[in-house]
């Protein structure tokens, strides 16, 4: 990134990928401060920065708007990477959604708006903005993009809000749309969760929905070498508002996943148990069933991953049965 951006404010910086990122900023010499309210990150992800002279953590939470001046003062940019990311909590308690994802993107908006320090925030979106898409692979123009879950819709009306502001209050926004990031840190997900399941019982394992849904998983590291690609793209750039998919190159079908992480796991044949799923065999309600994102115009600005779909599945298990 530019050599005059030092200072760098992560929002959600102790979760699954913030954590992936500040080690990476950290490695690179930039200042880092994250702010984080530890509901689903953890201290231990940070913990070799900790006591870092270039280092700053904040316990604070983005629904809590009167501290976040402070946070932002001082930032050349801003990474927003917190959020609730469990879509599934919708369902049963909608209003999480609305409070950690559109109230605190807005909260943080209006500190680096009144601050007028950081200019540029670099936003971690999702693919199900889309909702049901017809055209596979999803390119960042397809409309009309409708959600069929309260995280994608508050996903969505907070890149609503980054455009805003951009155009209004002369700031700029990085959108990225990520996939499913697989690797190791990651405490919720589908790996996690057949990784316990066999952990708890190594004869059988559950699978929500048919087991025909099939969705892009991309790595960790691939995922983090993504979103520095895009912001050193965009930093020499002119647009307020740039929109970058971030996937893997294929598919992987949720039977595939059950399959690689027994195998990982060292159980030949465990018998699948599909639950039948809801609203034509998905996991749940606010389940995308199938999901492939166009990355050609990440890979046009000389990003590639280094593992496809299942690849970046069997180092996640590998790396996570090792902790």
């Amino acid at each position: 990134m530019s050599s005059n951006l030092k200072k760098v404010l992560v929002t959600g910086g102790a979760g699954f990928i913030g954590s992936h990122l500040v080690d990476r900023l950290m490695t690179q010499n930039y200042k880092v401060t994250v702010l984080d309210n530890l509901s689903t990150g953890a201290l231990k992800n940070l913990e070799r920065w900790l006591h870092h002279p270039s280092f700053t953590f904040i316990e604070d939470d983005l629904k809590n708007p009167q501290n976040l001046e402070k946070a932002t003062r001082h930032a050349d940019l801003v990474f927003h990477f917190a959020a609730n990311p469990e879509v599934r909590v919708g369902e049963t308690d909608p209003h999480v959604h609305f409070e950690e994802n559109l109230l605190a993107t807005f909260n943080l908006l209006e500190a680096v708006r009144k601050t007028r320090n950081a200019r540029t925030i670099v936003f971690a979106s999702t693919s199900t903005v889309y909702g049901e898409a017809t055209v596979l692979p999803t390119p960042e123009d397809y409309g009309p993009a409708i959600p069929i879950s309260t995280y994608g819709a508050s996903k969505q009306g907070a890149e609503a809000l980054m455009s805003a502001y951009a155009y209004t209050f002369n700031l700029r926004a990085l959108i990225l749309r990520f996939a499913n990031i697989v690797g190791p840190r990651a405490t919720i997900g589908i790996i996690v969760d057949f990784i316990k399941k066999l952990q708890k019982d190594r004869t059988r394992i559950e699978i929500l929905g048919d087991g025909t849904q099939k969705k892009s998983y991309l790595y960790i590291d691939d995922c983090v070498d993504a979103v520095l690609c895009a912001v050193n793209k965009f930093l020499k750039a002119k647009e307020k508002v740039e929109v970058y998919n971030v996937g893997s190159v294929d598919q992987v079908a949720v039977k595939r996943i059950a399959q690689v992480v027994a195998e990982e796991m060292g159980i030949p044949a465990p018998k699948f148990v599909f639950t039948g799923g809801v609203d034509g065999g998905r996991g749940w309600k606010g389940d995308i069933k199938t999901m492939h994102l166009s990355i050609e115009k990440l890979l046009g600005i000389g990003w590639k991953p280094k593992y496809n779909g299942e690849e970046a599945v069997r180092v996640a298990v590998r790396k996570c049965l090792q902790k």
